[in-house]
């Protein structure tokens, strides 16, 4: 009976699954009045507060410039342009002496100006009325001043401070809005069609391996799949695959997610090697959110920048899941606008014609600009971008990332510090040794039962867990015994038999449970062998615990 009840379980995706599975722990936490751990989730429970010190800051000056120019009775007005910098300046000066937000704001300014030759009272001027959020964002795709800063913190993070094409980016609704968008948009403009092959490097996030069997998409997929003896790194014959020119996208997550490991600095330039000589008009989507928590960090757009559609969110690294901010990122000479211009005359027109009421010539009309049409249905395209406030926040984060780079990378390190010392906990409790990996991001950890049971206890005890039980029956046992949500890693196209660990949104101290708890599991697994053998007991094995497959 538990066990078809597992099987049907194990048709939906972890995230899903979880609902039941945190139905169970919080039924056994109750029980045993212990607190209930969700590690399935990846929200961090850190947040960056000078950032939002600086916005909150920052408001409160924008409504003193709107009542100074406002109709009384509560009527603002709009905010003055001329001497506003200055005007700021003196307004900070009013602030306590050590004032996080205060200097942050200062610093932006000065560095606007010294390094981005910006005007500070159009930066000002633009930030400040923007925070009131009375306007629509105008452009829709970025406010200028902004995407300045935010494309220099992009290239600082994902690039290395710099790339040889322009960078342009469109601010969205956080990382899934952004593949959303994407994938919407590649398909109305028949870049992407019905049938076609696209690539998953795997594992994956979950749903980025639904979005393409959606009927919108019904897309061919193939896996370019990572060796889990090998660090999580993709081998040269799964990169090789995406030289076949019928593959038309490669779709992948850098730092990947759940094994959390960036691709080597050698896979990254073989593909681009592979792409520039076999597969020329390969669009490659890349999802690079978790770059910040790797050591000399660089995404395929670095290598590919005319291939690349690259999406990053601020959500992991500042603690700001509930704000929403991402940004797609194009060359000003993409592989896409070639594709569009190249399509057959009579599908040109049709795609073109999509755009007619915005311009009166579509066919001038880049793929950055359709996306941000597309993004609400063309026909509201004057209401389109995100909303002003969210792109003053983004701004923000994007100038405290920039300065901590000055500043020796203090918020960086402390970001890194988090989760990998979790990890360090997590593996004690385990009793295994941390194996080191600079490509580690450490945001999560996938762990794999059967690889464990292979390695400590031969192809017998693997043969009788998969004969007995159900690859979820680990997470089961966790949320009903002990209160403990972990997510299957199977649904992350990861090892069936495996888990996903957060490493980001419980307390340091829950990670020796979760371990503990995972080894404990783990005897009863052997326990229960040993009894099936007949055995005395003598031979079940009183140590060892799951641990990675890369280990």
């Amino acid at each position: 009976m538990r066990r078809e009840r597992e099987r049907e379980y194990e048709q939906l995706s972890p995230f899903e699954l979880k609902d039941t599975l945190g139905a169970l722990a919080k039924k056994q936490s109750a029980h045993d009045a212990h607190q209930m751990l969700n590690a399935g989730r990846g929200n961090p429970n850190w947040v960056a507060t000078t950032p939002r010190h600086a916005y909150h800051l920052l408001g409160r000056f924008a409504l003193v410039e709107s009542e100074a120019s406002g109709r009384g009775m509560e009527l603002g007005g709009p905010i003055r342009r001329g001497g506003i910098a200055q005007r700021l300046e003196r307004f900070l000066a009013t602030e306590p002496e050590g004032s996080a937000g205060a200097q942050l704001l200062r610093d932006l300014v000065r560095m606007a100006k010294v390094r981005y030759e910006l005007d500070p009272d159009d930066l000002v001027h633009e930030l400040t009325q923007s925070s009131l959020g009375d306007h629509y964002p105008y452009p829709d795709r970025f406010l200028p001043n902004a995407e300045v800063l935010v494309r220099a913190y992009v290239l600082q993070e994902l690039c290395g401070g710099s790339l040889d094409h322009r960078l342009d980016l469109f601010a969205v609704e956080g990382g899934t809005a952004a593949m959303t968008y994407v994938f919407y948009s590649l398909v109305a403009n028949r870049v992407l069609r019905p049938g076609d092959t696209i690539a998953l490097g795997a594992p994956i996030f979950t749903p980025y391996i639904e979005i393409p069997k959606l009927p919108d998409y019904h897309f061919r997929t193939i896996e370019v799949s990572a060796d889990e003896h090998d660090g999580w790194q993709y081998p040269d014959s799964e990169i090789d695959k995406l030289g076949d020119p019928s593959v038309k996208a490669f779709f992948l997550v850098n730092p990947s997610n759940p094994p959390s490991v960036a691709m080597r600095r050698s896979s990254l330039k073989r593909l681009a090697r592979i792409v520039r000589s076999r597969n020329p008009n390969l669009i490659v989507l890349t999802d690079d959110v978790y770059g910040t928590f790797v050591d000399d960090f660089r995404s395929l757009l670095s290598e590919l920048p005319r291939h690349t559609i690259c999406v990053y969110s601020f959500s992991k690294y500042f603690g700001a899941t509930g704000w929403r901010l991402g940004v797609v990122g194009m060359s000003d000479d993409h592989v896409v606008d070639h594709i569009l211009r190249a399509l057959p005359e009579d599908e040109r027109r049709a795609v073109d014609g999509r755009y007619h009421d915005l311009t009166l010539d579509p066919t001038k009309m880049r793929f950055i600009d359709r996306l941000v049409a597309d993004s609400r249905a063309v026909a509201l395209n004057h209401t389109a971008g995100l909303s002003l406030p969210q792109h003053v926040m983004m701004t923000l984060f994007a100038a405290f990332g920039l300065r901590d780079e000055q500043l020796g990378a203090p918020y960086k390190s402390a970001t890194r510090r988090i989760v990998r010392e979790r990890l360090a906990r997590l593996y004690r409790a385990l009793g295994v040794p941390l194996p080191e990996d600079p490509l580690r991001a450490g945001y999560y950890v996938v762990l794999d039962l059967l690889e464990w049971a292979r390695r400590r206890h031969g192809d017998d005890f693997v043969r009788y867990l998969k004969n007995r039980y159900e690859p979820v029956d680990i997470v089961f046992r966790l949320a009903e015994q002990r209160g403990i949500v972990l997510l299957n890693g199977g649904g992350f196209d990861a090892p069936q038999w495996s888990v996903r660990v957060s490493l980001a949104n419980l307390p340091d101290e829950a990670y020796d449970e979760i371990g503990h708890g995972l080894a404990a599991i783990a005897k009863e697994y052997l326990a229960e062998w040993s009894a099936s053998r007949g055995d005395d007991g003598a031979r079940a094995p009183s140590a060892g615990a799951p641990v990675p497959a890369a280990e």
